[in-house]
């Protein structure tokens, strides 16, 4: 965990689905360690807030200088198909695009292809087209969008994710779908000019899709953990690609292999230390 801040705490989290360990470095030097069940709603809200006031009950009263988490809520929820309902919305003719995908054939030569069941409820084909040098081709009907907009918050869907043809380059009309979005009432918006600027469709689209379909549940957990520790500016949580990020940058998209890649860079620090 390295060196601790002179009489404080640091805690290093892990939080599965089954149970949630901790490791804390005490004021004093030693390290103590807890295990907990994730879910045990009849004795507390929250394992690894409950864990830190369990530690600090045993081994005395301290300021915290650091609480880092690794999580498997949003692999979890991926897996389980347990993220925030959400519309996608890309450009008309694009409707299927995330469908059909790269069409990748593991088994090539299987007569009956299964696809993975999609995140999007609703898919929206919104009217407008940007061409690969920026030109406008279609201009954005914003009053269209507005409407169907509206017909989706109606059906009680709260997050969308935009995906547009070069979004990621000519970032116009994703920037206004998403200040429209807003305008509608969508709690979560994942524009894939911010969440992945990438060249290809298919895979920002489905990293913005992910983004929006998994933030909801990973804000819902920080504001969760953030009231029941008080770490304001402590709180940080590791990403899939093994980097910590402060709480309130941490969304859908960073989080899918936290709780591995706590693993693995756990185990690169002990290889490293060894005589």
């Amino acid at each position: 965990m390295g060196a601790g801040m002179s009489g404080a705490y640091r805690f290093a989290i892990d939080r599965g689905g089954t149970f949630t360990d901790v490791v804390a470095e005490t004021p004093d030097g030693p390290l103590v360690a807890a295990k907990l069940l994730s879910e045990d709603p009849e004795h507390y809200a929250d394992a690894a807030s409950e864990a830190v006031r369990r530690i600090l009950a045993e081994h005395g009263d301290a300021p915290i200088a650091e609480v880092s988490i690794g999580t498997t809520i949003a692999t979890n929820a991926l897996l389980e198909r347990k993220g925030e309902r959400l519309a996608l919305a890309i450009t008309r003719g694009f409707g299927d695009a995330l469908r059909i995908g790269t069409q990748a054939r593991p088994d090539i030569f299987a007569r009956h292809i299964v696809l993975p069941e999609q995140l999007p409820a609703e898919v929206i084909e919104i009217d407008e087209r940007v061409g690969a040098d920026g030109t406008v081709v279609r201009p954005l009907d914003e009053d269209a969008v507005r409407s169907a907009f509206a017909g989706v918050r109606a059906k009680g869907i709260d997050a969308i994710a935009i995906v547009l043809m070069h979004g990621w380059r000519y970032t116009a009309h994703e920037a206004r779908l998403v200040a429209l979005a807003r305008e509608a009432g969508f709690a979560q918006v994942s524009a894939s000019h911010e969440v992945a600027p990438l060249v290809k469709l298919v895979p920002r689209g489905d990293t913005t899709v992910v983004d929006a379909y998994l933030t909801p549940n990973i804000h819902r957990y920080v504001r969760q953990l953030d009231q029941a520790l008080h770490p304001h500016d402590v709180l940080r949580f590791m990403q899939s690609n093994g980097g910590l990020a402060d709480a309130r940058a941490f969304r859908g998209k960073d989080a899918i292999l936290s709780g591995p890649a706590g693993g693995v860079v756990g185990m690169v620090g002990m290889v490293a230390s060894a005589p």
